[in-house]
C-alpha cells in the first residue's frame, strides 16, 4: 500500500438537490481517498448527488432499470496509450441512500460513506457479479470503512448480499 499522505486525490462535487443534511465535499473526498490509497497515488473523480427523478432516468437509460438506485458508477476508459487520473464518475441518488439507511437501522453518513467507497471501488475495477467477485468486494469495502472507523455494514451477510444483488449497484 502506498504512503495516504502521498495520495493527491481531487473529488469533483455537483448537487443537484437541496444540499442540506447531505454530506460536504469535503467527506466525499476523505471517504473517496480512503478506497483509493494503495490503489491509486493519483486520481480525479466527479461526485454528482441526485433527486429521484434523475436517479431513476440514468438507471434507466444506463442499465435498462426502472426506478432509482443508490449508486451509479460510470467508469472512465481512455483509449491506449493516454494514462489521465480522471476515473470517471459517481451518481448517488439522495432520497434512496437516505431511505436505505433509515430501513437498514444504519447511520445516513455511514452508508453515505460506504456507498462512495463501493462506487469508487467499481471505478478501479472491482465488481460483484459472481460470489467470488462479491467476497473479495466486500472484504475490501470493509477494511476500507474499518479504517474510517464505520462498522461492517455488512453485518448480516446473507441478508445484505441478496439486498445488493437485488438493487444490483454495478458499473454503468
Amino acid at each position: 500500500m502506498s504512503d495516504p499522505e502521498a495520495l493527491e486525490v481531487a473529488v469533483r462535487v455537483q448537487y443537484a438537490v437541496a444540499r442540506r443534511g447531505l454530506p460536504a465535499p469535503a467527506s466525499f473526498r476523505r471517504w473517496a481517498g480512503a478506497a483509493l490509497a494503495g490503489r491509486r497515488a493519483v486520481a480525479e473523480v466527479g461526485v454528482r448527488v441526485v433527486d429521484r427523478e434523475e436517479g431513476a432516468a440514468l438507471n434507466h437509460r444506463y442499465r435498462g432499470k426502472d426506478g432509482p438506485t443508490n449508486v451509479l458508477s460510470f467508469p472512465f476508459d481512455p483509449p491506449p496509450g493516454v494514462d489521465l487520473p480522471w476515473l470517471g464518475e459517481l451518481v448517488l441518488c439522495a432520497p434512496v441512500v437516505e431511505e436505505e439507511a433509515r430501513s437498514q437501522g444504519k447511520a445516513p453518513r455511514s452508508h453515505w460513506a460506504h456507498l462512495v467507497v463501493h462506487g469508487i471501488l467499481h471505478l478501479v475495477g472491482y465488481d460483484h457479479g459472481s460470489e467470488a467477485e462479491a467476497a473479495v468486494m466486500e472484504r475490501v469495502e470493509v477494511e476500507v470503512l474499518r479504517g474510517l472507523g464505520i462498522d461492517d455494514p455488512y453485518g448480516d451477510r446473507d441478508n445484505e448480499r441478496d439486498n445488493e444483488r437485488d438493487n444490483d449497484r454495478d458499473n454503468v
